[in-house]
């Protein structure tokens, strides 16, 4: 049962905290950890407040990593890729013999995390909503509440016997899909942060900024049209968003099929036009994006496949010079493609 069960979300930055807070608010246990000492404490003293598309406040248990105590069943992972070798060495000491850590990571985490803790403790959830931190304790939902969902699978043909568990501690804020094939799943939710997170941190704006104007959104078509290339190339069934077949609306062959594809892109991203990539907000921040492990995995999967992806190579090349100070997110950037 899950009352009986220790869970935590490791890395409760805006995504975790408002997770945690829908679960808590609706019935669950779960501790939220942040190595931000200040974020922690407010959490602490006021609890986590949640605005934008909606609005509450809710008591959490928060603690910094050195305050960490015990193991855990079921541990949602939700920091940044860049150090998943040291993070996820670090929580082994920290989960159930039979616990099973959940990846909310963007990119394909999972293989990497499987390596460390072994394949059949590893599950992997894809996100599709949007959050932004925008001062310790208070996190903004970015995205409309009839699209907190989630989907959740593993790389493994016997996935964790916690995936019902998972699942229903997830359900506690928004649906949960059991995807049989995960893979498919990743690459759909890959797709999307390439060409909108990747655009929207190029240009210093959220998503639908990003989608609107015909030259930028050009940009984001030819994104789109990579990764579905390179999955078609690949022999990987793209599974569908929210319902919606993102290849079947997206794709094209020819140039009636293109202008249908361009003229959809910025009303199929109408529900999250609000969000600002977790990249640009770490740009801005002066921190490292996850760029290699976005964009960057499109590419090394196209150099695998033998699928050129120029655009997808340009976002990073753009994106490493961003954080090296030598360009700044803006539309100026539309000229370097």
């Amino acid at each position: 049962m899950i009352q009986d069960m220790r869970t935590a979300i490791y890395g409760a930055g805006s995504l975790g905290t408002i997770l945690g807070a829908f679960i808590t608010k609706n019935g669950g246990q779960i501790d939220l950890i942040n190595r931000n000492k200040a974020h922690v404490a407010a959490l602490k003293a006021n609890g986590a407040t949640v605005c934008g598309t909606m609005e509450f406040n809710q008591k959490v248990n928060a603690y910094t990593v050195d305050e960490m105590s015990g193991v855990y069943d079921i541990i949602f992972l939700m920091t940044k890729q860049q150090q998943n070798a040291e993070v996820v060495t670090f929580l082994k000491d920290y989960l159930a013999e039979d616990g099973v850590i959940v990846s909310l990571q963007n990119g394909i985490p999972e293989l990497q995390i499987g390596e460390i803790v072994g394949e059949d403790r590893v599950l992997g959830c894809t996100v599709a909503w949007g959050a932004t931190m925008l001062e310790p304790g208070v996190c903004e939902l970015t995205s409309e509440p009839e699209h907190l969902t989630f989907s959740l699978g593993s790389l493994s043909a016997v996935p964790s016997h916690h995936i019902g568990e998972v699942r229903r501690l997830l359900e506690l804020m928004g649906p949960c899909v059991l995807d049989n094939n995960f893979i498919g799943s990743r690459w759909s939710k890959l797709l999307i942060n390439a060409a909108f997170s990747g655009m929207s941190a190029v240009l210093g704006c959220t998503f639908g900024e990003a989608a609107g104007p015909k030259e930028s959104r050009r940009i984001v078509q030819l994104l789109i049209k990579e990764c579905i290339d390179v999955c078609a190339k690949g022999g990987i069934k793209i599974e569908p968003v929210q319902g919606k077949d993102i290849v079947k609306l997206l794709d094209y062959h020819n140039p009636v099929k293109k202008a249908i594809s361009f003229f959809i892109i910025p009303i199929a991203i109408k529900k999250h036009a609000l969000i600002k990539a977790s990249m640009l907000q770490d740009i801005e921040k002066g921190k490292k994006c996850e760029v290699d492990a976005i964009n960057g995995v499109v590419c090394k999967f196209g150099r695998k496949f033998g699928c050129p992806t120029p655009m997808n190579d340009k976002v990073v090349e753009i994106l490493h010079k961003c954080e090296e100070g030598v360009l700044t997110p803006s539309f100026e950037n539309l000229k370097l493609f």
